[in-house]
């Protein structure tokens, strides 16, 4: 497996895997893959999101395909610029298990420390037991519970806010 961040060049594969993950995982996104699948331009944009100077998304590459990936969100306010979130984690069900998550995790954390980011912060839905797992394994801990934080249409989910501290 290799990891790199992704550029201009990787819009299409991102695309076609943001998708997958929409449908593999639908509860563990904001956005629906109809959302997505209506978006204009939706290839231009994402190459446009991943030249951005506030997010840098990592990829995990297996025999030259994309497997994986995770965004690193730059905070913007002054007083805030200590600390970024991870968004939109995501690794094809193939790819789970076997180290994926872990190295992109370890090499967003290593980044985010080489750019002097002091705290990472994250959210994930309660019952994403895997991914808390992982999360947790990576150095993450649990600050708290927000109930009801994002309304389907027939029901809620809950979702655990995560911080791993770079600088103590």
């Amino acid at each position: 497996m290799i990891i790199r961040q992704l550029e201009r060049k990787d819009a299409d594969s991102y695309r076609e895997l943001r998708l997958e993950a929409l449908l593999t995982n639908p509860d563990a996104f904001i956005t629906t893959y109809e959302q997505e699948k209506q978006r204009p331009n939706p290839v231009e944009s994402t190459a446009s999101r991943l030249e951005s100077d506030l997010s840098h998304t990592f990829g995990v590459f297996s025999e030259e395909k994309l497997v994986g990936n995770v965004t690193l969100m730059k905070e913007t306010h002054p007083k805030f610029a200590h600390k970024a979130s991870i968004l939109a984690m995501y690794v094809s069900p193939d790819f789970r298990g076997k180290g994926a998550g872990e190295a992109l995790l370890k090499e967003t954390k290593r980044y985010a420390a080489e750019i002097e980011l002091e705290i990472l912060q994250l959210s994930v839905v309660t019952d994403n037991t895997a991914a808390r797992k992982l999360y947790e394994k990576a150095g993450f801990h649990e600050y708290g519970v927000e109930h009801k934080a994002i309304k389907l249409p027939n029901r809620y989910l809950d979702e655990l806010h995560m911080v791993h501290f770079i600088k103590n």
